[in-house]
């Protein structure tokens, strides 16, 4: 098979990386890709966001199935494009992806569900989420309701950090994706992802991951999009995510089929869970970022079959295969983010460290110059290890990373620690 798989974080270099296991694959090709991607795929210039364009340059290439990584190109409609040009496709439609995009279509699918989530309102002016803030009290969650690429969450703990992150969002902080606002009760216990495939009917759950959402050790400081994630997650165990399938993520399916937007594709389903209880704190329509990296890293070539399948409703027929082995990523970024960071800076020691089936050093913002591998975002570098416990595979990924020459970059040394403790 030909392949495209659009996107240029680590998720995609990590899913780039599971389907170069697979003998099914002759030839790989990454839009835009990043220098790591570039070592072990063909990258290609080319407007992810546009489905005519992906269409006309997969028509040119003969490919044969694309995988689309992030949210933005499911958003604006990639895949009902790609489809109705006759390509095999995974993700999700534009209409299934507003599980995603809009925070409030969630909650109204899940109120028809009745699937259990946060209690909330939703707001299209400042003054109305502000009063209903002062009713309700804090703790709360304040969400921009669009695409915020993973930033648009903010955990109000005083009323005050409610209403400045009220205005902020309606201020535009978040571009349009603030334009509405869901503000939800505040949820206590454990957090965990539930990764599932859909075909349209039939759905497979393929692994658990934990993520430290947080900049700072002990999951202090501000929301990132993740500084690292380990898999599987210990809190989430059989009992409980049989439990969140069954009350959760097949009454949402059923929801969506009934209204005539079947979902195909990959659902991440962010829950919260105390007391053996699992509640939903989101969806997301694409694996997670940093969460792909250690999935794809358990998971192995069997990645490209399950996709494959997903996209041609041969789920029922379908099995995951699990080691029983851990994994764990360490994010690696650049000093300042998530707030403002400079780009350019040279990370040296990459060529000397292991690239095997448990050791990958999984590219996100990086660009090779000159014969140089520069820096050029805010979460760099993915070092993803595997093991037969977790702390072996810590151990591991944290032996490479203190290989990695790179001043202008941080990272946080107690990934894994809820698991570990």
């Amino acid at each position: 098979m030909n392949i495209l798989i659009l996107g240029s974080g680590g998720r995609e270099h990590a899913l780039a990386w599971a389907v170069m296991q697979n003998p099914k694959c002759d030839k790989l090709i990454v839009a835009p890709g990043n220098a790591g991607i570039a070592q072990i795929a063909d990258c290609a210039s080319l407007d992810i966001d546009n489905g005519g364009a992906v269409a006309a340059f997969a028509e040119e290439n003969a490919i044969d199935f694309v995988i689309i990584g992030p949210e933005a190109p499911l958003a604006a409609g990639v895949a009902d494009r790609l489809r109705d040009a006759g390509l095999l496709v995974f993700g999700p439609s534009e209409a299934a992806a507003k599980l995603e995009a809009s925070k409030s279509f969630t909650k109204e699918i899940c109120d028809a569900a009745k699937a259990p989530t946060a209690a909330y309102g939703h707001f299209t002016d400042a003054e109305a989420a502000k009063a209903h803030v002062r009713n309700h009290g804090a703790p709360t969650v304040v969400k921009a309701d669009g695409l915020a690429a993973g930033k648009g969450v903010i955990i109000a703990m005083t009323e005050a950090e409610a209403i400045e992150a009220i205005d902020d969002m309606f201020g535009g902080a978040f571009g349009g994706a603030g334009a509405e606002v869901v503000i939800e009760e505040f949820m206590e216990g454990e957090e965990a992802s539930l990764f599932v495939l859909v075909d349209g009917e039939d759905v497979l759950a393929i692994g658990s991951a934990q993520d430290h959402k947080r900049v700072g050790e002990g999951d202090t400081g501000p929301n990132t999009g993740g500084m690292g994630a380990y898999s599987p997650a210990p809190v989430l165990s059989a009992e409980i995510e049989a439990k969140a399938m069954e009350e959760i993520v097949k009454p949402t399916m059923r929801v969506m089929a009934e209204r005539g937007m079947p979902y195909q594709g990959v659902l991440y389903a962010g829950l919260m869970i105390k007391d053996g209880q699992p509640r939903l704190v989101e969806y997301n329509v694409r694996f997670g970022d940093p969460e792909c990296q250690v999935l794809m890293m358990r998971l192995g070539a069997q990645a490209l079959d399950l996709m494959q399948a997903a996209a041609e409703g041969r789920l029922a027929e379908t099995q995951v295969n699990w080691a029983d082995d851990h994994a764990i990523t360490v994010v690696m970024a650049a000093e300042g983010y998530p707030g403002s960071y400079e780009k350019g800076s040279e990370i040296k020691g990459l060529e000397a460290l292991p690239e095997d089936s448990s050791n990958m050093v999984f590219h996100a913002g990086t660009k090779a110059e000159a014969g140089k591998m520069q820096a050029v975002g805010g979460r760099v570098l993915n070092v993803t290890a595997r093991g037969d416990t977790l702390q072996e595979a810590r151990d591991r990924a944290y032996a490479m990373v203190d290989g990695i020459d790179w001043p202008q970059g941080f990272f946080r040394r107690d990934i894994g620690w809820r698991a570990l403790k």
